[in-house]
């Protein structure tokens, strides 16, 4: 069974290669949605190095209680962070999202960050939203990172109002817009948790703060922030 299986594989590989996201190289069989060359080339950001002094940090302080504030990529229009994002929300591509948690975790972990989290919670969409797209692209993201860092997914948070888009909002516009969209299950519970909150971007940081909000409420001891890519606001 296992040998037919096998050479199902293989008659799937050879007539729909798998190939790089980003290059449309084909893919060896260690290589899972990106190269090994297109990697290198990510615009991996140094936020991990500094989580706590960073420009992201001060985008949302007084906002809220930031302790580590951190991305993975920094995002440019037309760049590599923008293509990946667009495949993992638009195109049907949620291993995108769980491939890059799993490179990040592992970049994360090499700087001894991963006993800082009790659990990981993604920022989450409205349920006819996730039902329209088939997957919530943050909790892609932080199951590749539950992988890496060998820390549990908790899916806290609902997002009980359907907003629309944020794309063309001021920052105070997006923050009032968001600011009853989340709350917390019933049956969660996170007293004294350390919360390793992610999302796919920050530009305000208006969402992550409003989920901050929320869970800080819940007494918990720490909400960090991570996100897939970081752009200006």
């Amino acid at each position: 069974m296992e040998l037919r299986f096998s050479i199902f594989e293989d008659f799937l590989a050879l007539v729909f290669p798998k190939t790089c996201c980003l290059c449309k190289r084909s893919l060896f069989d260690f290589e899972n949605q990106l190269c090994k060359i297109c990697i290198a080339n990510l615009p991996i950001a140094d936020y991990h190095l500094r989580p706590q002094n960073n420009d992201l940090v001060v985008k949302i302080m007084g906002l809220t209680h930031p302790n580590l504030v951190m991305s993975f990529l920094r995002f440019t229009k037309k760049g590599i962070s923008q293509s990946l994002l667009h495949q993992l929300k638009y195109k049907n591509r949620p291993e995108i999202g769980a491939e890059l948690g799993r490179i990040y975790g592992s970049i994360l972990h090499s700087v001894n960050l991963q006993n800082n989290w009790d659990e990981i919670t993604p920022v989450p969409l409205h349920p006819l939203k996730q039902k329209r797209r088939g997957y919530n692209q943050s909790e892609q993201f932080a199951n590749g990172l539950s992988e890496s860092l060998g820390i549990p997914v908790n899916i806290s948070l609902e997002r009980v109002q359907f907003t629309e888009t944020q794309t063309s909002k001021s920052r105070i516009e997006r923050i009032e817009n968001v600011s009853e969209v989340f709350k917390v299950k019933k049956e969660s519970q996170l007293a004294g948790k350390r919360i390793l909150l992610v999302d796919d971007v920050m530009t305000t940081g208006a969402t992550l703060v409003s989920c901050a909000n929320i869970l800080h409420r819940q007494m918990v001891k720490t909400v960090d922030l991570a996100v897939i890519a970081a752009g200006k606001a």
